[in-house]
């Protein structure tokens, strides 16, 4: 080893570094934002051997492993299936805390979509309840492009 590197001694330097990037949704995910960005639709897509609708959409069937193809239109109304309530704060947040992260399974689909519930008393809540998407006015072509889901009937 080199003398001079014996002599040195090590600096630690702690900073928080932003790498800015850019990626590809791909293919399926892009149609999936983009008809909720242009046309507040929620698509998914069916497999052809075992008829599941997939939402969010994906390439392949989870179950049979089949490549998907069929682009079906869902509602914009479903159950929920499950949710959480969030009291703390991360930077990933989009809203501040205490918020509701909830996976609802729309009408038409057969999987569960992960989003915010607003528009409700935390008390409220029940698994089944049925629940309505509301779109931001301004949508950019993500999943916040679906401000949240609120209870309905």
């Amino acid at each position: 080893m080199d003398k001079w590197l014996e002599e040195l001694e090590p600096i630690v330097v702690h900073q928080n570094l932003k790498v800015p990037y850019r990626y590809s949704m791909g293919a399926t995910a892009s149609k999936f934002f983009t008809e909720i960005r242009d046309h507040k639709r929620i698509l998914g897509l069916r497999c052809p051997k075992c008829c599941l609708v997939f939402v969010p959409p994906r390439s392949s069937c989870g179950r049979c492993f089949s490549p998907l193809e069929e682009w079906v239109e869902v509602s914009d109304k479903g159950m929920l299936q499950t949710y959480t309530i969030v009291h703390y704060s991360t930077a990933v947040q989009p809203i501040p805390p205490p918020l509701i992260y909830g996976v609802i399974q729309l009408d038409g689909a057969d999987t569960g979509l992960a989003h915010l519930i607003s528009e409700t008393d935390y008390e409220r809540l029940r698994i089944g309840m049925r629940l309505q998407a509301v779109f931001k006015e301004g949508r950019s072509g993500n999943m916040l492009d679906i401000k949240y889901f609120k209870p309905i009937g």
